[in-house]
């Protein structure tokens, strides 16, 4: 059923302010929009930043008049916490596409390992995968994707501002990375396999800093299903004094 907000049962949430969500692996970035809509009537929601399903963590939503600043918030530096698995290539660049190759990575060094990775920071020019919500010619990539359909795309430039090993336990290689809007840690994670000659998929992904916004301070999914409109309004009142009108002031 469509949403309609007044037809709900509770009167729209009016209070303006951002909601920061720890996204469990499974739920698409627009199930928690839906979500936080429907369970608390809220007519506006929007997000800065898609997570993809499979991926886990911080999801910045903008509440109300707040949602014309998503696209500001949505241009802030990242940080994620990111698996790597070597040896494995898919079509989709994480685990959950379809295997096309599986390579011998017993040659692969933990020195040529930090040796290769530390190449990726800096400028870097990267090719948006096939399976991504980028447009090209109008077009959603990811639909001719699934339609078997791969064109031709222009490489666009990212900035790797730090990428710092955590573990480093063959096959998987543990990484955390700050990066500039639009970095696919995806297609990071293949381009570092292809460089060691064995190449890489995405196993696990989680956002923990998203601009000014930390994970620490979201809230789980299942903390929300037991919220009502009284608890968010005292989150978001919360989060706007401390994480958006204090940095201003001390900017």
């Amino acid at each position: 059923m469509r949403y309609n907000p007044e037809k709900h049962r509770l009167p729209p949430f009016k209070t303006d302010g951002v909601l920061l969500v720890d996204k469990p692996p499974g739920w698409t970035s627009f199930d928690v929009v839906n979500m936080v809509r429907n369970r608390f009537n809220v007519p506006k929601v929007g997000h800065c930043g898609t997570l993809d399903p499979a991926a886990s963590g911080l999801l910045v939503l903008m509440l109300g008049r707040y949602t014309r600043l998503s696209q500001k918030f949505s241009g802030e530096d990242k940080i994620y916490q990111s698996d790597l698995l070597l040896g494995t290539e898919t079509d989709s660049q994480d685990m959950d596409g379809e295997i096309i190759a599986e390579n011998d990575y017993s040659r692969v060094s933990e020195a040529r390992v930090r040796e290769v990775i530390s190449t990726f920071s800096g400028d870097q020019e990267q090719l948006p995968p096939m399976f991504s919500a980028k447009k090209q010619d109008g077009q959603r990539l990811y639909r001719l994707a699934r339609q078997g359909v791969e064109i031709d795309r222009e490489t666009k430039p990212i900035h790797i501002h730090s990428i710092v090993i955590d573990e480093i336990a063959l096959p998987h290689v543990k990484f955390t990375v700050k990066c500039s809007k639009g970095t696919y840690i995806r297609t990071l994670c293949a381009d570092i396999g292809q460089k060691l000659g064995c190449g890489g998929v995405l196993y696990a992904l989680r956002r923990t800093f998203s601009g000014r916004f930390d994970l620490n301070n979201a809230v789980t999914v299942d903390t929300l299903k037991s919220w009502e409109q009284a608890d968010l309004e005292i989150y978001v009142r919360k989060l706007l004094f401390e994480k958006i009108a204090g940095d201003e002031q001390k900017s």
